[in-house]
């Protein structure tokens, strides 16, 4: 299934998005043109702008509310995207060259900072008091994972519960937020806004577990991202956690051994995938894909059918099998 496919049903929709979005990248400074140029220019899927549509579609009808709200998400995603790259010292970004490695750390902060402002305006923009405070608990939810995923990494402390706490946070409660704002937007339902956060909450631990496996699994070539950067950087991702857990003793040591060469060697980093491989550490992240997508799914269960449903779990499909 391409995702051009799941898309068709609110491609008009997305001109109301794209509007909203590239207006609020403009600027009077030269250089922040330039550089929302740039990330226009290598934005990626718009995953979850397309959700907040698809959710709207499956509750109701789009209202500019929704448009704005799927602008205001998409700001807040690249805000923390160019804050991230900074932080992960990141040289590639969906193939291209991050923009730290571009116009370095400083102008890079300032950016993400001015696209996060904006995303602020969109906020007071949508005078929707539910919309506000969702956005809001979000917006703190993905601080929180990010420096819960770092002081848990650098501890080596992590476990599968942590793991999973920390992705809800960091990745989830974005997606997750994205659909509830379809709903909110539309109808304000109580059932509705719940049922479309939870099919997005399942479905974006699924996308983070997904990228899990990218990071030993992918190529660069194929992801864009260079290969086995959690690994370099201390990042204990869900293959890796339940082959520790499960290893025996040698293999157990082994692993650790190949966590600390991987961070310099693409040999070292082979023979871990072969190792977290060995352990089921793999077939684990792939069971917790299926069920986390059953689950979403799940959530779709009193809607009756139509082609924003089927997009919807179609979304789903897509992740599991997606190669970047």
């Amino acid at each position: 299934m391409k995702l051009s496919q799941i898309i068709e049903p609110v491609k008009e929709d997305l001109k109301g998005f794209n509007r909203e979005f590239d207006r609020a990248l403009h600027s009077d400074v030269a250089l922040i043109n330039t550089i929302g140029k740039f990330l226009i220019k290598t934005k990626g899927k718009h995953i979850r702008p397309v959700i907040s549509l698809l959710a709207s579609r499956l509750c109701g009808e789009p209202t500019d509310n929704t448009y704005r709200a799927a602008a205001m998400i998409e700001l807040l995603h690249l805000a923390t995207l160019v804050h991230d790259d900074v932080v992960d010292e990141a040289k590639l970004r969906r193939g291209w060259p991050s923009t730290n490695r571009i116009w370095k750390n400083k102008t890079s902060v300032l950016m993400g900072d001015y696209i996060l402002s904006k995303s602020l305006i969109y906020m007071i923009q949508l005078r929707n008091f539910d919309a506000l405070e969702a956005i809001a608990a979000t917006a703190e939810m993905l601080s929180a994972g990010e420096i819960l995923q770092i002081e848990k990494s650098l501890k080596r402390s992590i476990t599968e519960e942590i793991y999973f706490k920390m992705v809800t946070r960091k990745t989830a409660s974005l997606i997750a937020t994205s659909a509830e704002l379809g709903a909110i937007t539309t109808t304000g339902n109580a059932a509705d806004r719940q049922h479309m956060y939870d099919y997005g909450l399942n479905l974006g631990i699924a996308f983070q577990v997904k990228d899990d496996l990218f990071d030993i699994l992918g190529s660069e070539a194929d992801t864009g991202k260079d290969m086995g950067a959690d690994v370099k950087r201390n990042m204990m991702t869900l293959p890796v956690i339940f082959a520790l857990d499960n290893a025996d003793i040698s293999d157990r040591r082994q692993i650790r051994r190949l966590l600390k060469s991987a961070k310099t060697s693409a040999r070292a980093l082979s023979e871990l995938k072969d190792r977290l491989a060995s352990a089921g550490g793999i077939s684990h992240a792939e069971k917790k894909i299926h069920e986390y997508s059953e689950q979403a799914i799940s959530a779709l269960t009193d809607y009756p059918d139509s082609i924003y449903k089927q997009s919807l779990i179609q979304l789903l499909e897509f992740n599991a099998q997606r190669k970047k």
